[in-house]
């Protein structure tokens, strides 16, 4: 009887022919599907499918925590504290900002810094686009 020995380059190959059968049969799988749109049970207007499903989280929980909010493997949803504990500038992070009409209304030398650079950054947006249109209908 002879021995037979497996060498790593037999693998591989083996591997690599696993490999692209497995993959030739899913091509033909998905090829060879038919794909109906699916009928919902109750006809039309069923009002069970329409309904909203129950939350599995409490009241409690939904109050008091951030919910998905967690960004580490390891830890937890981080707590909702008090509005006194975060900072200034986070409340003002949804705050509407001047458009481009209303910061040409006003005087450039009344306007903070940052209600300057976003008129600079949109009017020098609107020039561009000027200087495209014109160039384009030429």
């Amino acid at each position: 009887m002879t021995s037979f020995s497996f060498s790593p380059e037999m693998a591989m190959s083996c591997t690599r022919l696993m490999r692209s059968t497995i993959a030739v049969k899913e091509t033909i799988g998905v090829v060879g599907r038919r794909t109906f749109s699916a009928k919902k049970k109750g006809g039309k207007g069923s009002a069970a499918s329409d309904a909203p499903k129950a939350s599995i989280l409490s009241n409690e929980v939904k109050s008091t925590t951030v919910v998905c909010g967690n960004i580490l493997k390891d830890g937890t949803d981080p707590k909702i504290t008090a509005d006194s504990d975060y900072p200034d500038w986070l409340w003002n992070l949804l705050d509407k900002k001047p458009a481009l009409s209303e910061l040409r209304r006003k005087d450039v030398k009344t306007l903070g810094f940052g209600e300057l650079k976003r008129y600079v950054k949109l009017d020098n947006r609107a020039r561009i686009k000027e200087n495209n249109s014109i160039k384009s209908k030429k």
